[in-house]
């Protein structure tokens, strides 16, 4: 067990007291040797019987319907536990081929999420539009995991389209793209448009790289007051190709900042700056989407120390 006031030991408390059976078990195997069993049982409760995944499992969508926004959350779920292969990721594409978009790529929002309620910032469309905040997470985690299925080869071209072409962009959209072009399997290329959207990152002021001065950063048209990204967002791990992007010196103010954000009951609290995955500032629209929301940002911040060997006991 780690020490009784380390950063771990005080998420673990916060997990215990407010989190999903989900993301308890999520925490066990990822921070205390836990097996990839229970993780799995607990996501079986969020599978529907086209293949995709809903109940909330991405708690700004409520309702019992599939979305691609639940079954993205529950493809990480899987990438992260080393279980994203076989039989029910083959249903899982299969569902996302349902759902794609003329072009082969994911809406953010299905139209069978009306009737049940969804976050203001999650609108119900009846023609939704492709979206490669939606698509690249899930091409680039595919990718990865050496899955193929005939609705990758369409969905990867658009992804390849939509980051080459992207002149004006924003965070949320850079942190999709980064995604995708981490694991794509064309590296050249890969390594290429990573370049490209790196200058663009600096060049239009879309990281925050001294987080004790955010004052002289701008904020992204159409964004919150205090929604920023920082170099941690973008490079969730060292290997990723936008670290390349950041000093040594950035990325060590970033991280500091993200160690600096847990709070007193040991969670992190849900900044405006996770839309990509569905946060937002108005999480706070129902009281289960906010309390849901702080477990799962509490993983991912322990999941990005941890990854930069910054996470004490």
């Amino acid at each position: 067990m780690p020490p009784p006031r380390s950063p771990l030991a005080r998420a673990g408390r916060f997990v215990w007291l407010t989190a999903r059976v989900l993301e308890q078990r999520l925490f066990a195997h990822h921070f205390l040797g836990g097996g990839a069993d229970p993780v799995e049982t607990a996501l079986d409760a969020y599978r529907n019987e086209d293949g995709g995944h809903g109940h909330a499992l991405e708690p700004d969508l409520r309702g019992p319907v599939s979305q691609p926004l639940h079954t993205a959350h529950a493809l990480r779920v899987l990438d992260s536990i080393g279980r994203c292969a076989g039989q029910r990721v083959e249903r899982m594409c299969r569902y996302l081929t349902s759902v794609s978009t003329a072009d082969g790529a994911l809406p953010a929002v299905h139209p069978g999420q009306r009737g049940h309620p969804a976050a203001p910032h999650l609108p119900v469309v009846a023609d939704p539009a492709s979206e490669l905040v939606t698509t690249g997470p899930v091409v680039g985690l595919l990718h990865r995991n050496e899955v193929w299925h005939a609705w990758l080869f369409r969905a990867t071209d658009f992804c390849w389209q939509s980051v080459e072409s992207l002149e004006k962009s924003h965070p949320y959209e850079i942190e999709a793209a980064v995604a995708f072009l981490d694991s794509v399997p064309d590296r050249p290329r890969a390594e290429v448009a990573a370049d490209r959207l790196g200058r663009l990152v600096r060049e239009r002021g879309l990281a925050v790289l001294d987080p004790y001065r955010l004052a002289t950063y701008p904020v992204p048209a159409g964004y919150a007051e205090d929604e920023r990204h920082f170099p941690h967002d973008y490079a969730r791990t060292p290997h990723s190709l936008a670290r390349a992007w950041f000093t040594d010196q950035e990325m060590a103010r970033s991280l500091d900042h993200l160690a600096d954000g847990q709070r007193e009951d040991g969670g992190w609290p849900v900044l405006p700056h996770r839309l990509a995955r569905g946060w937002h500032p108005q999480r706070r629209w129902a009281p289960a989407p906010a309390l849901e929301a702080r477990s799962m940002v509490t993983i991912e911040a322990l999941s990005t120390l941890r990854a930069y060997g910054r996470l004490g006991g």
